[in-house]
């Protein structure tokens, strides 16, 4: 299944948030969005989800989701939102309930996507007894147990210190490699879009406009941060929105 966004442009009363988004998310694809803040990039990420409804344009589901998708699409948010006195087991189970499926079928689900994000050990921890890498894992399992078409991601590793960060990407990378997905993924941190993107849209600062969609053909599994041409297109990202991002903060800060 696609996610196509057309001609999308959303308002908050007289402001204008978006103007004219469009762009495409194909199957096993990883999109990033990137831009300075208060952008539009959640905004666009709720009404993706259909959280909320754009003043105008429209977004498509083209195809089909896998079969046995149970959602077909499904939010990481950036702070686990976890159930604390669930297990791992019940946080992800959660999220199964009310599907008509018997206990057998709940039970495979759930052993097959802890033994994707290498969680299988910690099947009844509760969260606190979590560090944030792994209660991050625990909400990217969550979301792989209802086979998604599309993952909405919203600043999934923000919340993390940047060792974890970069075992989390190497997890997203290995977890995509294995077994394709699409996403949309909102991130402030370039190195990210850069790691993860196969394509990266670059929106200006409010009106949230597209000023560049990036396509990035070296595979995931080969990108090394090290390398010239992995930092040469991090450095073009930046330049591409370095002085709205400046303006933008001067504007969140007076």
């Amino acid at each position: 299944m696609q996610l196509r966004v057309q001609s999308l442009s959303h308002y908050y009363g007289p402001l204008e948030i978006l103007s004219d988004i469009n762009f495409t998310i194909g199957e096993g694809e990883i999109v990033c969005v990137i831009g300075p803040s208060g952008c539009g990039k959640s905004t666009l990420l709720r009404m993706l989800g259909g959280l909320e409804q754009p003043t105008s344009g429209q977004i498509l589901e083209v195809g089909r989701p896998p079969e046995g998708s149970l959602n077909p699409l499904t939010y990481v948010f950036q702070d686990f939102a976890l159930l604390p006195w669930r297990t791992v087991h019940g946080n992800i189970s959660l999220v199964l309930e009310g599907h008509g499926l018997d206990k057998a079928d709940i039970d495979a689900r759930i052993a097959d996507v802890l033994e994707r994000t290498r969680l299988s050990d910690f099947v009844n921890a509760i969260p606190k007894q979590l560090s944030g890498g792994m209660k991050q894992r625990v909400a990217i399992a969550r979301a792989l147990a209802v086979d998604p078409a599309v993952l909405l991601m919203d600043e999934p590793l923000s919340a993390l210190d940047s060792q974890t960060r970069e075992l989390l990407m190497a997890d997203l990378i290995g977890l995509w490699t294995r077994e394709r997905f699409a996403a949309c993924y909102i991130t402030h941190n370039l190195n990210e879009a850069v790691r993860l993107g196969h394509h990266v849209v670059v929106l200006s600062r409010r009106p949230g406009k597209i000023r560049e969609i990036v396509q990035i053909d070296i595979p995931l599994e080969d990108r090394d941060m090290s390398d010239p041409k992995m930092a040469k297109l991090q450095q073009d990202l930046w330049n591409m929105m370095r002085e709205e991002a400046l303006d933008a903060d001067r504007e969140l800060t007076t």
